[in-house]
This record gives structure tokens, sequence and C-alpha cells, in this order.
């Protein structure tokens, strides 16, 4: 298998630091690449002749690092890998600043959203001295509270919305600013209503309706039927004997089994 010329996969990239705080290039380097050099402005750059400055190169990773820079350090880096088929370069600047203007690594992303949802509002922002990152909704300021969190996790700023509902849709943006200037960022957001379930209705007909409808069908029919009387109950079961002696000629016969003698008639 023949050997191919190194390429690189992640190129260095600008970096602008404060005086006086760490800065590093990084570089990914495709295998196999037995040799790796750094420059400066064109010249070899070592341990030795840059004091501060610490090289490495490990699974195809090439690190300058630079523990606390100053305007002599400004300039432009260079890392060179090389290896029997070839050789690739990769070059970045690097300022040495008091100030920097604020930057958006990370932008806002226009984003749609049902009701009940949970929201969360990114972005990444950089500058020296640090910047100060506010969020607006429609031009007005968005305090935090508990249902807008502004959260902040190193260069990461974050607008959590805990619960979303219609009227919070429109024009969202955050500003960074620091002493060297300002920067915006802005997205739409928009939160769709859950649609309502349709209501059953009743249709509800009032008294003086039923007796017009009543009335119609009668005269349709062109006489007027009786209302129906409901027969009454008779007051005998036919299927139990009653147990209340009969009355005959007004008196009532004793149900005791005593015998009633008739007496001797006079001569």
């Amino acid at each position: 298998m023949s050997t191919q010329a190194p390429t690189f996969t992640q190129p260095l990239q600008n970096v602008v630091a404060l005086e006086g705080s760490a800065a590093s290039f990084e570089a990914q380097v495709s295998f196999p690449v037995p040799e790796v050099s750094w420059f400066r402005d064109g010249q070899v750059l070592s341990a030795a002749a840059l004091p501060g400055v610490q090289i490495s190169f490990s699974d195809g990773r090439a690190v300058l690092r630079i523990s606390a820079v100053t305007a002599a350090h400004s300039g432009r880096f260079s890392v060179r890998a090389t290896n029997g088929a070839g050789q690739a370069t990769s070059t970045a600047e690097l300022l040495v600043t008091e100030t920097a203007p604020p930057t958006f690594l990370q932008r806002l992303q226009t984003s749609t959203v049902r009701q009940g949802s949970q929201v969360r509002l990114n972005v990444r922002v950089t500058g020296i001295p640090t910047p100060v990152v506010k969020f607006y909704r429609e031009g007005a300021e968005i305090q935090s509270s508990a249902d807008f969190r502004i959260l902040q996790d190193g260069d990461l700023y974050s607008l959590l919305i805990a619960e979303a509902f219609p009227e919070d849709s429109g024009m969202y943006s955050a500003t960074a600013t620091n002493s060297s200037g300002r920067a915006t960022s802005t997205c739409e957001l928009l939160v769709q209503e859950e649609p309502v379930p349709a209501k059953k209705t009743k249709t509800v007909i009032s008294t003086a309706q039923i007796s017009q409808t009543r009335i119609t069908r009668v005269e349709k029919l062109g006489h007027k039927t009786p209302p129906r009387v409901p027969p009454k109950p008779s007051s005998k079961s036919p299927t139990q004997p009653s147990l209340v002696p009969k009355v005959t000629g007004g008196r009532q016969q004793s149900p005791s089994p005593v015998r009633h003698v008739k007496a001797p008639t006079p001569t």
C-alpha cells in the first residue's frame, strides 16, 4: 500500500487573545505523519526560541500553546506536516490585544414548537473583555424569572422558556456588548396552538314548540283524538285469596271456631 501525502482535516484557526491570557493553536492531520514543524512569520519556532511556548503532537493532533501572551507573540503561525509522499501546511494569525469586540460563534436559530413545549434559545459569544449578553422579545428586554430563565455556561448563553404559549411567539434577539463594541443575533419563535376538540351541542325544544307540533298533527288527521286514560288497577289480586272475612247483612262473621247456640223459645 503506497503512502499518501498528509492533509489537514482540521486546520488552524485565527486567535484573538487578551494580553496576559493563554492562547493556543490546534490542528488535526491525517496519518501517517512522521514529522511536524511549527513556524512564526516564516521562521522555525521552538520552545527555546520563544519562551512560554509548549508544542505537542499526539494521535494526529498538533498543538501549540502559549501560557501568557504579550504583544511580541502577535504574528502568523504555521504548522507543517511532512512524510515521504509530500507535505501540507496550515496557517493562522495570533492577535494580542487589550480588547476585542464581541463575536457570535453560535447564533440564534428560528424555530417552531407546540404549545406547552420547553424552548431553549442558545448563543455562543466571545470577546475581550467578556461581553454582557441580554435577551429581548420584540425589542423589550427579558428579565430572568421562573418562566424565562437566562443561563450561562462559559461562552454559552441560553434563554430557557419553561412552557411556551402562543402569546410567546415573536422576534427574539440576543445582544453582546463590551467596551470594544456590540453584536446582535436575531431569530423568530412560533408557538403553535393546540387544536381544541369540537363540543357536542344539544337541541332544546320548548314546550310551545311541542304543543304546536301536536296541534299540527291533529289538523292533519282532521279530528281530535281523546287522551288515553290508563285503566284503574283492580283492588282484588287474582293470584292470592283475600284473608279479610266476608260481611253479610252488615255484620262480620266471627272467625272464632266457637259455636253459637240458639236459646229456646218460651211457650
